[in-house]
């Protein structure tokens, strides 16, 4: 039993096939063309390419259609496209790198190696490891609203970690999270001392002769030839151009990478040749088997059809049984350009597929399915049938959901405070800031550069237009104990987000607070006002802490209800504070 499991290691980590020696490719997708041209007419999707690597050798480069539906022109094997998380993979293979040079350890937590970072409990400080994070296995859901559009950059996206409670503990389910791939994009650069785009253009790029394949989408606008995004008109049949993302900045190690057939050929040549490429080992064979191990528990992937089975994640790419034959792969989605690249390590097939249609993300799926099952001989499931009749069954839902808006209204409500009292910015520590803003006597909320105008709902409830692209926001406003706008609540990703108005900056100035420490009294009673740990706090027993507020007035942390109103001279010297509670007011008077 050992050595047949050895055997099998062997073949599918050098390469040794034989499936594939008998493939004829033009006699084996005979009808795959006509077959395409229809699943892109039933999608209603302008274009998409594919490849097709058999044996260490690109075989079949093919686009249908057209990259920019305006100006007709088609997709070619070099028509470069964000290939959006099948990035993951190469950062997944950059950290095995690292690993391979002994600067870190799969299974050791990473704080040993990198103990700059920090989680949101001591649980997780002591034992998260790298491959916790790239398996998606460290509890910790998606929190895609910090990153998506922001501007944060990758140091401060690897600082807010800390914020993000995990929904389940660690080991125990498959929560899928971008900003962990991003976090690995900084450890790369605080390990190897170069960006983690510099880190893979040298690593993995440039050996691979990967010449055409970069990181920024502007960079791709620039080029000749590049895959444009549509999407479907609501209710028509019209394609109209979807904007490119372009937000990366932040968030580049788990999807920013562009590249075309052509380029991804070698990539995928490697990957299923145990790292060699033109008889030169690129990557290291071990970096390949470890991503290849599944870390996530069995079931943590559901598998929705019985046709793909037993579908598990290891670091950067996912591993099943498609009819019986091993495949290991990733999908990627990014401003309605999606894409699949997958291959089958004992058949020596492997093939990429991408397309423009922002409303079928699942069509490179679908077409690899289609290669698959002609290229082995396989009964060949009606994969766009029955995909295209569910999407159309969600149409016509989401049309008669939409004919009956607002069921939960409460008529005849108005806003508890004047809109001008619900201006200003909120902030929550992870999320960053939301801002609310007033035009032609109509609130606008702006976060992470999407800005959008709200409605009144109902009470303290305001939402947006239900935007095609931007979705339909709901905000709702909350007031503190003295009756003031003091937060707002917003649904993101899998939670609601609390985001408290954000205190006036001098209100957290060092040179502020300092002015305001000393003694203070009324009646005999002194109260000392101190800083500590950055913070200005009353230091009784027990010590209250003063949250900054606005003007010159703090909350006391510990009671709701009560505040700390600075009082001072013309000068802005601290001649007193008042202190508000129950209803009442009473006067300290700054001690000389």
């Amino acid at each position: 039993m050992k050595r047949i499991i050895f055997l099998i290691g062997i073949i599918l980590l050098t390469g040794i096939y034989t499936n594939a020696q008998n493939i004829n490719v033009d006699q084996k997708l005979k009808g795959f063309d006509k077959t395409v041209e229809k699943i892109l007419r039933d999608w209603n999707v302008p274009g998409c390419g594919v490849g097709i690597v058999i044996k260490g050798k690109l075989e079949f480069a093919r686009g249908y259609g057209y990259r920019d539906l305006e100006k007709k022109l088609p997709v070619t094997p070099n028509t470069l496209f964000q290939i959006a998380s099948n990035t993951k993979l190469f950062t997944a293979t950059a950290i095995g790198f690292l690993v391979d040079e002994g600067k870190l350890d799969w299974d050791t937590p990473i704080k040993k190696y990198v103990p700059q970072i920090t989680f949101y409990n001591d649980e997780l400080n002591a034992n998260v490891t790298i491959r916790d994070m790239l398996s998606h296995r460290t509890g910790i859901s998606r929190h895609d609203g910090i990153w998506y559009k922001s501007d944060f950059t990758r140091r401060e996206l690897f600082d807010r970690l800390k914020y993000m409670e995990p929904s389940i503990p660690l080991r125990q389910g498959f929560l899928y999270n971008n900003l962990m791939y991003a976090a690995a994009g900084q450890i790369v650069q605080d390990l190897s001392g170069q960006t983690w785009e510099d880190f893979v253009k040298s690593r993995i790029f440039t050996p691979l002769n990967m010449s055409h394949s970069m990181f920024v989408t502007e960079d791709m606008q620039m080029q000749a030839d590049f895959m444009s995004p549509y999407y479907e008109k609501r209710d028509t049949s019209l394609l109209l151009p979807y904007p490119f993302y372009t937000k990366f900045q932040g968030v580049g190690p788990c999807g920013s990478i562009i590249s075309s057939i052509n380029d991804l050929s070698n990539w995928l040549i490697a990957q299923m040749n145990a790292g060699k490429f033109n008889n030169k080992q690129v990557i290291p064979s071990s970096i390949i088997k470890e991503t290849m191990q599944s870390a996530s528990l069995p079931g943590s992937v559901p598998d929705k059809y019985f046709e793909n089975l037993n579908s598990e994640y290891g670091m950067g790419r996912g591993t099943s049984s498609y009819k019986g034959h091993y495949r290991t792969g990733h999908g990627g989605a990014i401003g309605g350009i999606y894409s699949n690249i997958s291959f089958m390590p004992a058949d020596s097939i492997g093939v990429i597929v991408f397309t423009n249609g922002a409303h079928a993300s699942q069509l490179p799926g679908i077409i690899a399915n289609t290669v698959y099952d002609q290229l082995l001989g396989l009964e060949q499931t009606p994969w766009s049938d029955r995909a295209l009749k569910d999407y159309l069954e969600g149409k016509v839902t989401d049309r008669e959901t939409r004919k009956k808006p607002d069921v939960d209204r409460v008529l005849n409500t108005k806003p508890s405070h004047t809109l001008t009292d619900y201006i200003g910015k909120y902030e929550d520590p992870a999320y960053g800031i939301m801002e609310i803003t007033e035009r032609s006597g109509e609130l606008n909320f702006t976060f992470n550069n999407t800005t959008l105008p709200l409605q009144h709902y109902h009470y303290d409830k305001f939402t947006s237009p239900d935007d095609e692209i931007e979705g339909k926001w709901s905000l709702m406003f909350g007031t503190d104990a003295q009756g003031t706008i003091q937060n707002v609540k917003v649904s993101l990703d899998e939670k609601e987000v609390v985001f408290n108005r954000k205190a006036d900056s001098r209100l957290t100035d060092p040179a502020f607070l300092k002015s305001l420490t000393g003694q203070y009294e009324l009646n005999g009673t002194t109260l000392d006002i101190v800083i500590n740990n950055k913070e200005l706090m009353i230091n009784s027993a027990p010590p209250q802490h003063l949250d900054p507020y606005k003007g010159t007035t703090f909350r006391i942390r510990e009671f709701s209800d009560q505040i700390v109103e600075f009082i001072l001279d013309n000068n802005g010297n601290p001649t007193g504070f008042k202190v508000t509670y129950n209803g009442n007011a009473v006067v300290f008077t700054k001690k000389k």
